[in-house]
């Protein structure tokens, strides 16, 4: 192949996403995907044996705030054709988690090798899908403006169990002023497949989050006088599971980098209602 090197994330904003799935296949690029393929929905991977993928989708279906479900494999085939025309879940995330007995064991940039006849891969939504619509909006979002991975933090909020699969939800947290918190509550409410509006903004400390400064995933982002954390459910609550579950062998994306899917995202939240941020929050036993 001609003209192989590396690709930065500045290479790639605003470019097609054949070109950034291209970019991604040839192990060009390894990076966040937050403000790549804008407009289009974006997922989170989880990878297991099939004889837990009855307990996985169990997990999600009980759990579908952290884990809103849009994709599954069929057993052994790596082509997700529900999510795009030419999409392979072994070459097709920018970097992936490999979790062996519930430990990261290593990260690779393609898992063909690793990809068995058993394998079934499950794409959940991603609150990437949705920053295009906070954008458009007018609502700003520091980590896209300064090209850093979302932070991402484990919370005190119990998932409810599925088989050996359980633990603590995950947020993601986006700064924002208190006016723009509750549009981005309303805007991302029609979007349920992506996480839906926020689980809590305000004090981390409701969340048992302690330093702000040190997430648990991602890079810290710096709150600024009048502004208040805005905290959605995250799609790296699976990846506390298996770790919690220790699965021989679950291979995941690596937080921040996602798989791209031809799907609009505008399309993921048509069928769904306005959700007030306070039932959200209810509902989540905040």
């Amino acid at each position: 192949m001609e003209n192989l090197s590396p690709l930065t994330h500045g290479d790639l904003a605003g470019q097609p996403v054949t070109a950034v799935r291209r970019a991604i296949r040839e192990s060009r690029y390894s990076g966040q995907t937050s403000g790549l393929g804008m407009g289009l929905l974006q997922g989170n991977l989880v990878i297991l044996p099939e004889a837990l993928a009855l307990d996985f989708a169990r997990f999600c279906q009980r759990n579908p705030k952290p884990c809103p479900l849009v994709g599954v494999s069929d057993t052994g085939i790596p082509m997700l054709r529900t999510l795009g025309a030419d999409i392979d879940i072994r070459t097709d995330v920018p970097l992936y988690n490999v979790y062996r007995d519930g430990e990261l064991a290593e990260q690779l940039t393609d898992i063909t090798g690793l990809w068995a006849d058993d394998s079934v891969a499950f794409v959940l939504g991603c609150s990437f899908s949705f920053e295009d619509a906070l954008s458009a909006a007018g609502i700003p979002l520091r980590h896209i403006a300064e090209n850093r991975n979302v932070p991402m933090y484990r919370t005190n909020i119990e998932t409810v169990p599925a088989g050996t699969f359980g633990g603590a939800m995950v947020v993601s947290m986006r700064p924002l002023s208190v006016t723009d918190a509750i549009r981005a509550s309303e805007i991302t409410a029609r979007f349920p497949e992506a996480h839906g509006a926020p689980v809590h903004f305000g004090d981390p400390a409701a969340l048992g989050i302690g330093a702000m400064d040190r997430p648990d995933w991602g890079e810290a982002t710096e709150i600024r006088d009048g502004e208040v954390p805005v905290f959605w459910a995250c799609g790296v609550t699976p990846q506390a599971a298996v770790q919690a579950a220790k699965p021989p062998l679950c291979i995941t994306h690596a937080p921040g980098r996602m798989l791209i899917t031809d799907i609009p995202s505008g399309e993921v939240g048509h069928h769904a209602t306005d959700i007030p941020v306070a039932r959200s929050i209810e509902k989540t036993g905040i």
